[in-house]
């Protein structure tokens, strides 16, 4: 045993984030004398992975809202009670952490009472470092949430709910048993993929994988199918019979859409086969991460990725950087955005460097999300401020309690991924917190703006903003990578285009060599002339001469609003 048992990973240990659902199997004896079996899931929090959250509260019949009583209610507990009550779960309210020095604890069940309607008095106080009051969530679980239901006697139905990948037993998926039962004589399928197995092994969580022979309705537990890739068993499925099993699925399952792109570039080219094993082997236990390989100019050989969110995203770098030792090159992220071409044809483009020429384009759409800012009211001037940069458009704003307010604004995913996160937080003092979901597809005026490194366009560095920001945020680039880009033997301009218009330039200058420390005293023509050489050789070194861009000037694209 140790503490964090469940978080598996260094980085869930190191960040105090669930990045991967766990799932566990209890047994409890409670006052009453009777001993009863508790299935728990825990699941991250982050919004990035809202659909496996909501797929894990489908699996269960109470949740247990965890609220910091230092902090109070964030935007993500919000978000997941709703989605919570949309599964008409029994809420169990907890004020955790009451052992703090900055703990409100009454305060804190007082905006519980508010926002579920469950009196204060009823909120338990706890302290999960301490294990003050753990005996009485166990209690209150036990008391209020009901029993499984389902039908032991109906063709099965197990909904997936998470899944990983084992070397030896292939993908293990992490079900919930909701009607029948099964054992691991039977043949089964996945209702969506309609991919058959037989099961290699069936267990439950306790807290470690544990075989038993059979799983019924109720009942949460593993099994393992034997599939070599995460495609054919994905969250949201629903496990049945291959022969007289259940026609319909459960309801809810959607495949899981990549919002977020970057390009992945490994520093040393002769890596690429390692980065692209690296991905393979994440892939196995992410299915919501998607890659294929794209080529630049500047950067050679790479992949394109696709995240759920920027969280995800630095989850998925980092990974690669420590627990495959590669050196990354990551691009500035970008979002998906649909093109319509005057013929009426339309394509979808991750990528500012895919855009077709502009002439052939009609309009530009881009994603919208609807966003939550959960804020003390005395920012809200600053966040307004902040949201209006962003092309954000107010919908309305609410006072949660005497001090809170929420304000509700729709804004293009394109700012959302772009610092607005860490704006937030350092114009709030990190009391805001922020939930958003995708809205729809919106045209507007948009254009790529090209970076032109010694006359030469480097791919990686286009983005695409709206044609009003153009100007400032071309000039801003230019003079961050002016700083950023190293000086050479000769000088290097920096341009911003937009089409064919150079809209700001600076020049990298070179590093002068000093041709005439060794001529002294003679005739200025021969200092002439030296200098002359030295034009000329520079003139060559400019024709042949390449520029390496550093990783700093990629990241630079993520800080422009800064004043």
């Amino acid at each position: 045993m140790q503490d964090q048992l469940l978080d598996s990973m260094d980085l869930e240990r190191e960040r105090g984030v669930t990045i991967k659902a766990s799932a566990v199997r209890m047994s409890y004896k409670a006052v009453d004398g009777n001993t009863y079996e508790i299935n728990l899931i825990d699941t991250p929090g982050h919004v990035d992975f809202t659909y496996e959250v909501s797929r894990a509260l489908q699996s269960c019949e109470g949740a247990v809202l965890v609220v910091d009583s230092s902090q109070g209610i964030e935007a993500q507990t919000l978000a997941n009670v709703y989605l919570a009550l949309e599964q008409d779960l029994e809420i169990i309210p907890v004020v955790n952490k009451i052992d703090l020095p900055a703990a409100r604890p009454d305060e804190v069940a007082k905006e519980v009472e508010e926002l579920l309607g469950i009196p204060a008095a009823d909120i338990l106080r706890i302290s999960a470092k301490s294990g003050i009051g753990i005996q009485d969530v166990l209690e209150a679980v036990v008391a209020r949430v009901p029993p499984p239901s389902g039908n032991p006697d109906a063709p099965l139905r197990a909904l997936v709910f998470d899944s990983h990948y084992d070397s030896f037993k292939g993908v293990i998926a992490y079900i919930r048993v909701v009607d029948g039962s099964l054992d691991k004589r039977q043949l089964l399928k996945l209702v969506s993929t309609e991919a058959k197995f037989e099961p290699v092994e069936l267990g439950i969580f306790n807290p470690r994988m544990q075989p038993i022979d059979r799983l019924s309705a109720g009942e949460v537990g593993y099994v393992a199918t034997g599939f070599k890739t995460i495609v054919e068993c994905r969250v949201g499925d629903t496990l049945t019979y291959a022969i007289n099993g259940a026609t319909e699925g459960l309801p809810g399952y959607a495949p899981a859409k990549p919002m977020v792109f970057a390009g992945f570039y490994p520093t040393d080219n002769d890596d690429y086969p390692e980065l692209r094993e690296a991905l393979e082997k994440l892939q196995l236990n992410d299915a919501s991460l998607v890659f294929e390989p794209e080529t630049s100019q500047a950067l050679n050989f790479g992949f394109r990725v696709g995240f759920l969110g920027l969280f995800h995203m630095e989850i998925i770098q980092e990974r690669l950087e420590r627990e495959f030792d590669l050196d990354i090159l990551a691009t500035a992220p970008s979002v998906e955005y649909q093109i319509k071409l005057r013929n009426g044809e339309e394509i979808a483009i991750d990528s500012p460097a895919q855009l077709p020429d502009e002439n052939s384009i009609e309009e530009i759409r881009e994603p919208w999300m609807k966003i939550q800012i959960y804020s003390p009211d005395d920012y809200i001037g600053p966040l307004m401020e902040l949201v209006k940069k962003k092309r954000g458009e107010y919908t309305t704003m609410e006072y949660i309690d005497k001090k809170r307010v929420v304000l509700h604004y729709r804004l293009p995913l394109g700012e959302l991924i772009v610092d607005f996160y860490d704006r937030l937080k350092s114009i709030t003092r990190g009391y805001a917190s922020l939930d958003y979901q995708y809205d729809t597809y919106q045209a507007d005026d948009l254009v790529k703006l090209d970076i032109m490194v010694n006359n030469e366009p480097v791919d990686a560095l286009a983005i695409m903003v709206h044609r009003d920001d153009a100007y400032q945020k071309g000039q801003k680039l230019v003079t961050k990578l002016k700083e950023l880009i190293p000086r050479q033997q000769f000088a290097v301009p920096v341009q911003a285009a937009v089409g064919k218009r150079i809209i700001s330039r600076a020049d990298v200058k070179a590093i002068r060599k000093d041709v005439l420390s060794k001529c002294y005293g003679g005739d200025i023509t021969r200092k002439k002339k030296l200098l002359e050489k030295q034009k000329k050789g520079k003139r060559r070194m400019k024709m042949i001469g390449t520029v390496e861009v550093p990783q700093e000037a990629f990241m630079a694209l993520l800080s422009l609003d800064e004043e």
